[in-house]
């Protein structure tokens, strides 16, 4: 199966860096009937961790935050990549954006364990409209 590849919106919000908070904040946007693609926690500082969220429904994301007091930035665009984990997966997603003149300036992805991958790549706001044509997905 060749790699789904699609354009989508994220947000991020910073909080401070306590145990739990992931949990917190997770369990909230289930209960308000937020699905999330992906998700990540980086820190920032000793005392902050920004939280980046992936939402299937970036309207229903933006009023569950509103509702729980969180301040989201965004929406941001990146692009998520998803299909059969085989040799090379990723190395014809970059040549694509190289062939393009795109620098992809941050990236994370994972194995399923049953053969599967998921990948995130983020491009600047200033080539989004270059990495969109490179990988045949609309905004």
């Amino acid at each position: 199966m060749a790699a789904r590849i699609r354009a989508v919106a994220y947000f991020h919000c910073t909080v401070r860096d306590r145990p739990g908070e992931a949990y917190r904040l997770l369990s909230d946007l289930a209960a308000a009937g937020v699905n999330l693609l992906a998700f990540s926690g980086v820190p920032m500082g000793p005392e902050q961790t920004q939280f980046v969220l992936f939402p299937e429904d970036q309207d229903r994301l933006v009023r569950a935050a509103a509702t729980l007091g969180s301040v989201l930035a965004g929406p941001h665009w990146a692009f998520l990549v998803q299909g059969d984990d085989e040799l090379g997966a990723l190395a014809g997603v970059h040549h694509k954006l190289f062939d393009e003149g795109v620098d992809v300036y941050a990236s994370s992805g994972v194995t399923d364990g049953k053969g599967g991958f998921g990948y995130v790549v983020y491009v600047r706001r200033e080539q989004l409209n270059a990495a969109t044509r490179a990988l045949g997905v609309e905004l």
